[in-house]
């Protein structure tokens, strides 16, 4: 028999309680790849940001003047979203949504935002896929992650390198994009009180032609 999957309020339990706090868990500012690489999204462009969590990433690009939606799992997450960006005097659109399940479109995105989201291999791949579609041609992906190397210095990330991802596996997955950056490289991250510390990443911006 096959067991079925538990509700998403359950599958994000661990989230809504890591994000239930006054103080936001990574942070105010965006993550530093994300900043030095904004640049190359088209003025006002259609931006994704997957995995958004809290928001810190999505509220700096609506203040760019980019039209930001952010997807995320956790309700806790996103209504801290909803509320840094009112404070800002910003728009961002929130979807509350699995990414199992969750629609990206078809030539969509003037650039789509992964910071940070691992998640298990086959969805990953699946995920990426789907990235490739959805931008519009001239579209760039600005993504940054841990690798598994990752689990030598523990200043953030997964507990499991199945959750990570390297370079090789990403070039594979992102079939279809041309990757204008693309390295595994060693970086202080500081991010709030969830990343802090040496860490073992990969960094791309891939464009679709």
């Amino acid at each position: 028999m096959n067991q079925q999957a538990p509700p998403m309020s359950q599958k994000f339990e661990f989230w809504d309680q890591r994000y239930s706090t006054q103080s936001y868990l990574y942070g105010l500012e965006p993550n530093d790849f994300l900043r030095a690489q904004a640049g190359r999204i088209k003025q006002n462009g259609c931006v994704l940001c997957l995995a958004e969590g809290e928001g810190r990433n999505a509220a700096f690009l609506a203040g760019l003047g980019h039209h930001v939606t952010a997807v995320d799992g956790s309700k806790v997450g996103l209504r801290k979203l909803e509320l840094l960006t009112q404070e800002r005097g910003l728009t961002v659109q929130t979807v509350c949504a699995d990414l199992a399940d969750f629609e990206i479109g078809s030539e969509q995105w003037d650039a789509i935002v992964s910071i940070w989201c691992h998640l298990p291999h086959a969805l990953r791949a699946e995920v990426h896929r789907k990235c490739v579609a959805a931008l519009k041609p001239g579209g760039c992906l600005i993504l940054e992650a841990y690798t598994p190397k990752q689990l030598e210095y523990r200043t953030g990330g997964p507990q499991t390198g199945e959750l990570m991802m390297t370079l090789a596996e990403l070039r594979e997955e992102l079939s279809g994009l041309t990757l204008e950056l693309a390295h595994e490289i060693e970086r202080i991250v500081e991010e709030g009180t969830g990343h802090s510390g040496r860490s073992a990443v990969v960094q791309l911006v891939a464009y679709k032609p």
